[in-house]
């Protein structure tokens, strides 16, 4: 039972990071579309 509990919560833990790691990917992917957009001329 204790290693059933265990496992799950590696399980929670290694979701858990892998989702922060995916979103701080999107916000630098985000950042790079920013800068490197081009930007309208004439406004």
């Amino acid at each position: 039972m204790l290693k059933k509990l265990l496992l799950v919560a590696l399980a929670a833990i290694g979701g858990l990071l892998v989702y922060r790691q995916i979103q701080a990917d999107r916000a630098e992917q985000d950042l790079w579309t920013e800068a490197t957009d081009s930007v309208p001329t004439g406004s």
